[in-house]
């Protein structure tokens, strides 16, 4: 796929409209869950997917970016495209791709993939499609669909050289993925960023649902392998829901997905409780805080922005019993390194700093020195691979002898989260 690299942004919904215009709009041919927002977009998704799956509908997912295969973001049925399908999809709409280089302008890497996944979704047929933005909202690529539910998670500072350096701009963006008489599903937010999509929510006429009011978390308690939950619905309350996922931010991510839906379901009726208890109970969420190994207990995770951290880190605290953890961290140049630093450090007795297999990841050397300034050099290893920097650190762990206390904590970005996931050979996608 000789497409530019995805982080290359040109804000326009022109190259992707023209592009599913001479494809005959796959993207009109389903009903749409389309998700937005900084942080829990994947999870989100991917709880949906649980929940429709649960009721035996077919369904697309459409999540970026990937782990490990680029073929992760496109799922039907709970399970990417195989490599022989992924190539099949591409040979399908690749004549019209230079059509559109050349009397519009040249396609994107994202887009070329989004028009992939929405042409596999007519194709299979799905029954519902969910799917996530990449970035922002109303240029997204994928904002050329009307979603029947829009969901917004919780948004926060991420991507402000193309979003906005505030949160009320950057959700203003976000926001124009909220169509006229659909379901806008928000998550949680700050008040500035509530304001801002209840304006959208008000000139487009959608029915809103805000977590907190019409829906949301009434009890949680800590479980083993994840959390016991009591949510409240926009039909029903459910109780006694495990869900294996931990943390706050996930059960919000739950509610969400439990409430949109809701409102994607014909009917007045609220879904069968223990076929929502069934759903959540076989949530997976690879890289979320993921137990990948034991002895000792090694944890990937795909924060890479302060309020993703911030979610980690109180989850470590409230959900896991470590005495000495140790960090393996590698981090993308243009993110906020020294905020990150900043919240691991009270967690962690040592932090193994390297660098992941991305072109923009942070130079070892700055980085280096970004973590002696936040832990103190006797606290800091640094090694240019992440197989050396994760045997490291899982020797530094042990080196607490504390049974079953020790730990390795892999994050600062969801291309470091994927190396370790390969490297460590985690097999869910």
């Amino acid at each position: 796929m000789d497409r530019s690299v995805e982080w290359q942004v040109d804000p326009t919904l022109d190259r992707i409209t023209a592009l599913m215009d001479l494809l005959g709009s796959p993207q009109h041919s389903y009903p749409v869950v389309h998700i937005a927002g900084t942080n829990g977009k994947t999870t989100t998704a991917r709880m949906i997917e649980a929940l429709l799956a649960a009721r035996n509908l077919r369904v697309g997912r459409y999540t970026s970016p990937h782990l490990v295969t680029m073929r992760e973001r496109i799922s039907i049925d709970g399970t990417p495209l195989d490599e022989r399908r992924f190539v099949e999809v591409y040979r399908d709409i690749e004549p019209y791709l230079k059509m559109i280089d050349d009397q519009v302008g040249r396609l994107s890497f994202f887009e070329t993939l989004t028009a992939m996944a929405y042409a596999a979704f007519a194709d299979a047929p799905v029954d519902v499609a969910v799917v996530e933005t990449g970035m922002g909202g109303s240029w997204d690529a994928t904002n050329v669909v009307d979603g029947t539910v829009t969901v917004i998670t919780p948004i926060s500072l991420d991507h402000v050289q193309h979003l906005g350096s505030n949160v009320e701009t950057i959700a203003a963006e976000k926001a124009g993925i909220i169509k006229p008489k659909a379901t806008a599903v928000l998550a949680q937010q700050e008040l500035s960023v509530a304001e801002v999509l209840i304006r959208k929510v008000a000139e487009t006429g959608a029915v809103v649902a805000r977590e907190g009011l019409e829906f949301g978390v009434l009890g949680r308690e800590v479980a083993v392998g994840g959390q016991l939950l009591r949510l409240k619905g926009l039909k029903e309350t459910y109780e006694e829901v495990f869900l294996p996922l931990y943390g706050a931010h996930q059960a919000g991510n739950a509610a969400c997905a439990l409430a949109a839906v809701e409102a994607l379901s014909a009917g007045g009726d609220p879904l069968d409780e223990e076929l929502v208890r069934e759903a959540f109970a076989a949530v997976k969420s690879p890289g979320r805080l993921e137990v990948v190994r034991r002895g000792p207990t090694v944890l990937v995770d795909v924060a890479h922005n302060p309020a993703g951290m911030q979610a980690s880190v109180e989850t470590l605290s409230e959900s896991f019993d470590f005495q000495r953890l140790i960090g393996v961290f590698a981090a993308m140049a243009d993110k906020d390194v020294r905020t990150l630093l900043d919240l691991l450090e009270p967690v962690l007795a040592g932090i193994v700093v390297t660098r992941n297999s991305s072109p923009r990841t942070m130079d070892l050397d700055e980085l280096r020195s970004l973590a002696e300034e936040v832990f103190g050099a006797e606290r800091v290893y640094a090694e240019p691979r992440m197989d050396e920097a994760i045997d490291r650190a899982i020797g530094l762990a042990d080196e607490g002898g504390e049974l079953g206390g020790s730990g390795v904590l892999i994050t600062g970005s969801v291309v470091t989260a994927g190396d370790a996931r390969l490297l460590l050979r985690a097999e869910d996608y």
